[in-house]
This record gives C-alpha cells, sequence and structure tokens, in this order.
C-alpha cells in the first residue's frame, strides 16, 4: 500500500511507449544523453581553466609547507603605556 510494484511501472512503461513510439523515445535518449556529455566536458574545461589560472608559485608555496598543521595561539598585545 503506498509503493508502486514492478508491475505498475511495467504498465506506466507500455503506455509510455504506446503514446511517444520507440522511435521518439530514442532520439530523446540520445538527446539527453548529448547535453548530459557536454556538461561534462564543459565541467572539465573549466576546472582545466582554473588550475592554468593558477600562479606558478603556489605551487612552490605548497611544497614548502609539505602538508604539515602548524597550531598555535592568537593574543592581543596589550600595552602598558597610559
Amino acid at each position: 500500500m503506498g509503493g508502486l510494484s514492478i508491475w505498475h511501472w511495467l504498465i506506466v512503461l507500455l503506455v509510455v511507449v504506446l503514446i511517444f513510439g520507440t522511435k521518439k523515445l530514442r532520439n530523446i535518449g540520445q538527446d539527453l544523453g548529448g547535453a548530459v556529455k557536454g556538461f561534462k566536458e564543459g565541467v572539465k574545461g573549466a576546472n582545466e581553466e582554473a588550475d592554468a589560472a593558477k600562479p606558478a608559485d603556489d605551487a612552490a608555496t605548497h611544497a614548502k609547507i609539505g602538508g604539515q598543521t602548524i597550531e598555535g595561539e592568537v593574543r592581543k598585545e596589550t600595552s602598558a603605556r597610559s
């Protein structure tokens, strides 16, 4: 109750195929796949551009640190001047 069984989904699929036809559904699938592929290529290209825009000395700075975590505490210096 409340959930759809496999038979419900098969009936829905059959109705969709009867309404649109297999050729139109195939074309829609190809168009959707092409759009997803284009989106992935666009994201990959944007990441490559961002990596290329980083200055070269940024990599040298990270290499000097070597992944060490430095912990410390910042305190405000108070002067005795009045």
